[in-house]
């Protein structure tokens, strides 16, 4: 039977260059080829989730524009419940994200408009909730406004859903918050930022989750790009579960979304914690050997035959 996913966050329209390398402050380099596609960490993470395997219910906010537009058909042809999606009337556009991806290394640096996503009301929080009230997991993002976010978090939690934070962009949260989520996701660098500690080594990476699990999560999973991803629960669970093997990136925009979406997807299929982190794992790896980010999204088929692969 498949997960029923519940994922709060956002929709933007990802403008995309390729650079031979990452430009310096101030410094104005020479890029190409130049694409738009669909992007946005919430619904990223729900194309993950969809193509995984889950039903996907999913609430953001779009400006009344062609941007918002194209967000709609694109979640209609995934097979996405949108009708919970908020439209801005007002004048605000739809967010969008300036992306520049570095050749060979495939390393990225991201500049985001919120746009819509930004205005979330109570009332459409609200609406949201009441929409994926039935849904076993919920996903949720840092790239609408944060009372927004965390109104849902709670919300969901106390309607019994499994609440799943990819703490991204990263940015202070209030103490009050972290007892209300069942599993945090940040990567290093967000993780360092949250916990206040240095995670450049494997130690501080450590550190900086048994940190987080101590103001009251029930798992932090740190995400370690090639390095994969080091899990700690407050049920005594550790363990390093490595990146899925045979990939050579080309773009890695997508993979913590992609990450994010197959996780909720596993564990709403049930799947104990190590095993949904392979699956999250091969989803990831799978989203780096094609370019953009919802596009790169891998589908249920391709996630168990690298699985299968893995051994």
């Amino acid at each position: 039977m498949a997960a029923r996913i519940f994922v709060f966050g956002s929709y933007f329209a990802d403008m995309v260059m390729a650079t031979p390398r990452l430009p310096r402050r101030g410094e104005t380099i020479a890029g190409g080829p130049f694409r738009t596609s669909h992007g946005g960490k919430g619904s990223n993470q729900a194309v993950a989730a969809r193509r995984a395997g889950a039903e996907v219910v999913f609430a953001t906010r779009l400006g009344d524009d062609d941007a918002g537009r194209a967000a709609l058909r694109l979640h209609a042809e995934e097979g996405i419940d949108a009708r919970h999606v908020a439209i801005d009337h007002d004048g605000v556009a739809t967010g969008a994200a300036l992306i520049m991806v570095e050749d060979g290394s495939a390393e990225n640096m991201i500049a985001l408009a919120m746009g819509a996503c930004g205005h979330f009301t109570d009332a459409e929080v609200d609406a949201a909730v009441a929409g994926g009230s039935d849904c076993a997991v919920a996903l949720f993002q840092l790239e609408t406004n944060l009372g927004a976010t965390l109104r849902a978090i709670r919300a969901m939690r106390a309607a019994g859903a499994r609440t799943i934070l990819n703490p991204a962009p990263a940015r202070d949260l209030p103490a009050d918050i972290y007892p209300h989520v069942d599993v945090l996701t940040p990567n290093e660098t967000e993780a360092a930022m949250l916990a206040g500690v240095d995670t450049s080594d494997e130690a501080g990476i450590r550190e900086a989750a048994r940190i987080l699990l101590g103001r009251g999560c029930g798992t932090v999973v740190v995400t370690m790009g090639a390095k994969g991803v080091l899990a700690l629960s407050r049920d005594g669970l550790e363990a390093i579960v490595p990146a899925a093997p045979g990939i050579v990136p080309v773009d890695t925009t997508g993979a913590g979304d992609s990450f994010a979406g197959c996780l909720a997807c596993a564990l709403g299929e049930g799947m104990d914690l190590p095993r949904a982190l392979r699956f999250a794992n091969a989803g990831a790896g799978l989203s780096t050997q094609r370019h953009g980010a919802a596009p790169s999204m891998a589908r249920r088929a391709e996630i168990e035959d690298l699985l299968a692969r893995w051994g």
